[in-house]
């Protein structure tokens, strides 16, 4: 299951070109004039730590808080041993603190840290990843001239999901959005004053001063009630189920699951969470299953479902007396709608997977209800998830298409979309001759064992180049895909995989692409061998041989989403390594 919008390579749409307005003597006056707008905003775009000031870098920042306020941020750093994460939360915790207190003292409180000899610093806490101020330069731009790290300091961080679990644990009221992660399975707040600490406090929103509000658990449901209500009414349109049904490698594998293994569903109890039209439900039907519940959100897609079930005579009323019904409602909240005993359910079947696997959050509600509803040694369909990561060349971006546009040189077009998709994750289908490293393993998924909070993880892989090269390629950045599994632990007859993989045929999901910042060249350790190279690694004249990589994904505090964070260290043929700015991606 995917969303209905999907992020192209080319975002750029034609109606902005109707948009651009040049003046009557055809030069180039509005472009100017909003280039001096940009400029004028770019050069304070650094907000002072302990007051309003506004600076046009970081160092002109932290010399002022250090002459003016008696902080010294990169002595701090040094004398407390930060690495770049416990500095990250640093900024965030001084900005938390000064909004709070105008008067706050950073001297005051590293005087009785010092004294304490406390390892356990106050900025420790996993709230403090999250920027305290939306779109804080100052938190992406403190580390941009650090010196190399070695690959031990580089990966034996702390791992960032410890920092990311609790991302909706904030002070911090978002307007739009309030995070899913601070909310129990029964959609009820487990600690208010952690998110509404509203008393006497000027609070932040969407990045701006706002007065104090009236905050609770009815706003933070209201929210999530509203992230609900777009999610499933997306649903609502049958070009996405269309769409759905026939990828037929998704189809296919879910129609064999059911269709091919007797001996799991012959007589079973079947529920299928969030069913659209019911085609699993269906399948599951004519398999000989003895009760069909099909769960459906959508008010509309229930009432689909419902005329489907009846169209093909297998919807449970006295008119039909088939095996399926319909419930329309959310599965968290399932006892309203039917009745229906805990732990009765012999094959949970779904179909929840999103773009990257988790965006739209969907497994965490399949794991309830196997955890509610299914029965001690239960099957789940399917029973296993994994993620594969590889690097991705030219090919796979639009550069080759703007660097010969009808025998005209655009490149610089191509260049400028490639420098935007280095902060937003892309959705589109990558071919197999287009990737310029093996795959590797990122995370495997037993979905008949996790736990919830399992379903974010921080991974690390190495992708080493494609054997069959003999020079030296850039990759461009990596690209995400999933497999997920029917395997011979339920499904004995027929184990099967729906595959989402670039070598094999595309599917709806296609792959979620993540563009580094600069491109990275490598090339196999043969070809480097024996050679003196010098330069940096990972550039024209010292080739990569590996790229060491840390991925963490979290459910964001945006419900529904996803945070990706990227990390690459390249390393040479000699175990020289360089190692660039992490990257953090929202879906």
């Amino acid at each position: 299951m995917a969303a209905e919008t999907k992020m192209v390579k080319d975002s750029y749409s034609d109606d902005n070109d109707e948009e651009e307005n040049f003046s009557d003597d055809g030069d180039w006056g509005d472009w100017e004039a909003a280039d001096k707008d940009d400029d004028d905003v770019l050069e304070s775009d650094f907000v002072c730590l302990f007051c309003d000031s506004r600076f046009a870098s970081c160092d002109s920042l932290f010399e002022h808080c250090h002459l003016s306020h008696g902080f010294d941020f990169h002595g701090a750093r040094k004398a407390l041993k930060l690495d770049f994460y416990a500095s990250f939360k640093l900024i965030n915790y001084i900005r938390s603190q000064v909004a709070e207190n105008k008067r706050w003292s950073w001297g005051a409180l590293q005087k009785c840290q010092l004294e304490a000899k406390d390892v356990n610093f106050p900025w420790d806490e996993e709230k403090y990843l999250k920027p305290f101020l939306q779109e804080d330069s100052l938190l992406y731009s403190f580390a941009d001239d650090e010196e190399e790290e070695d690959e031990e300091e580089a990966l034996d961080r702390e791992d960032l999901i410890e920092d990311l679990q609790k991302l909706g644990d904030l002070s911090i009221v978002d307007d739009e959005a309030i995070g899913e992660s601070s909310m129990t399975n029964n959609g009820k707040c487990k600690d208010v004053n952690r998110i509404s600490n509203c008393d006497d406090v000027k609070q932040i929103v969407n990045g701006k001063d706002k007065e104090p509000r009236a905050c609770d658990g009815r706003l933070v449901g209201r929210n999530i009630r509203k992230v609900n209500e777009n999610y499933f009414g997306s649903y609502s349109s049958f070009g996405i189920h269309r769409e759905m049904i026939s990828d037929k490698v998704r189809t296919e594998a879910y129609r064999d699951a059911l269709l091919k293994n007797p001996s799991l569903l012959s007589g079973s109890v079947v529920m299928d969470v969030g069913c659209g039209t019911g085609i699993l439900s269906l399948f599951a039907a004519q398999a000989g299953a003895s009760r069909v519940v099909a769960v459906e959100a959508s008010e509309k897609m229930a009432k689909v479902a419902t005329k489907i079930a009846k169209d093909n005579k297998v919807f449970n009323d006295k008119e039909h007396n088939g095996v399926l019904e319909v419930a329309n409602s959310m599965v968290e909240e399932l006892e309203k709608s039917i009745k229906i005993q805990p732990h009765s359910v012999d094959v949970l079947v779904s179909e929840w997977m999103g773009y990257c696997l988790l965006y739209e959050s969907m497994l965490t509600s399949v794991l309830y209800a196997r955890d509610r509803w299914l029965k001690p040694g239960g099957a789940i369909l399917p029973d296993t998830a994994t993620m594969f990561v590889a690097g991705f060349g030219k090919g796979a971006t639009s550069l080759p298409f703007w660097e010969d546009v009808y025998g005209f040189d655009m490149s610089s077009i191509g260049k400028e979309i490639l420098e935007d998709t280095a902060r937003i994750p892309i959705v589109d289908v990558i071919e197999e001759r287009d990737l310029v490293t093996q795959p590797a393993l990122l995370q495997s998924f037993d979905l008949a064992a996790m736990k919830q909070d399992e379903v974010d993880f921080t991974a690390t892989a190495t992708l080493e180049p494609t054997e069959a090269e003999t020079e030296a390629r850039l990759c461009h950045g990596v690209v995400l895909w999933f497999d997920t599994g029917f395997t011979d632990r339920f499904c004995k007859e027929n184990p099967t995989v729906l595959s989402t993989s670039p070598y094999t045929p595309p599917t709806h999901w296609a792959q979620t692409v993540l563009t580094f910042q600069e491109p990275i060249s490598v090339a196999p350790a043969t070809v480097l061998s024996g050679d003196d190279r010098l330069g940096a690694v990972g550039t024209k004249e010292c080739p990569a041989s590996s790229i060491q990589l840390r991925v963490s994904v979290a459910r964001a505090s945006e419900h529904r989403s996803i945070d990706v964070s990227l990390e690459a260290t390249g390393v040479s043929s000699k175990g020289q390594k360089r190692r660039w700015p992490v990257q953090i991606f929202n879906l």
